[in-house]
């Protein structure tokens, strides 16, 4: 593609929770728009992402879980996510947080912006039997030991 990079800005890119944008891609085939987000979003080479949709899970899906630990001893193989029919979803959470960690190392990305409270994308907090817990998703677990910045939101 000839002149392309002209044209191009020179932003960094950063990964966005898709729901965060407006994207109805939730469990619940919602969304949770955040306009702020969305404004700052503007300013940046924004790669809206949903880890769960990436594993291969249906929007609407069952709302999982994250059974014991977080988001770091799911990758480490000693905790497992599970929704509420309980089945086991721990492989479709593990592949949609390498597809995530894929598009980052592929874009040379460094800062995320994820959704707080997310067996995938919780920074600081995770949901477990409707009580918000210390602990982190899968997703921002594995692209925390990337190195990248990530930021939750609600």
């Amino acid at each position: 593609m000839p002149h392309m990079h002209a044209a191009l800005s020179p932003r960094q890119p950063v990964l966005v929770s898709a729901c965060l944008l407006g994207l109805c891609t939730r469990f619940d085939g919602r969304h949770c728009r955040r306009d702020d987000v969305v404004a700052a979003c503007r300013r940046l080479a924004a790669v809206p992402v949903c880890p769960e949709q990436l594993g291969g899970l249906a929007t609407p899906r069952p709302p999982a879980e994250i059974e014991h630990g977080s988001g770091e001893d799911v990758l480490a193989g000693s905790a497992r996510v599970v929704n509420d029919r309980g089945e086991c979803v721990t492989s479709h959470f593990l592949h949609g947080a390498q597809a995530v960690a894929e598009v980052a190392r592929l874009l040379d990305i460094r800062r995320a912006i994820l959704k707080e409270g997310s067996p995938s994308c919780g920074v600081a907090r995770i949901k477990r039997a409707d009580r918000d817990v210390r602990g982190e998703g899968v997703t921002a677990a594995l692209l925390r030991r990337m190195g990248v910045n990530v930021d939750g939101v609600e």
